[in-house]
């Protein structure tokens, strides 16, 4: 892992809040609305712990359950 300037960890900290916004809205939708609501929750579990590895936190077993970067 590379050191992020802070620039780079500010842009890294919107991203995981936003896709932590977007896994919080899709719990509200009923799943036979979307398509392919399992993958779509995989692939953005999978870019919220790729994020925060990035910016050297440790993965918790449910990030949208935990307050954010906490």
């Amino acid at each position: 892992m590379t050191n992020l300037t802070l620039s780079e960890r500010e842009r890294i900290t919107d991203s995981v809040l936003k896709i932590q916004s977007v896994r919080t809205s899709l719990d509200l939708v009923d799943e036979d609305k979307i398509p392919s609501k399992e993958e779509i929750e995989a692939c953005l579990e999978s870019a919220d712990l790729s994020l925060r590895t990035a910016l050297g936190y440790a993965p918790s077993a449910s990030p949208a359950k935990k307050d954010p970067l906490t």
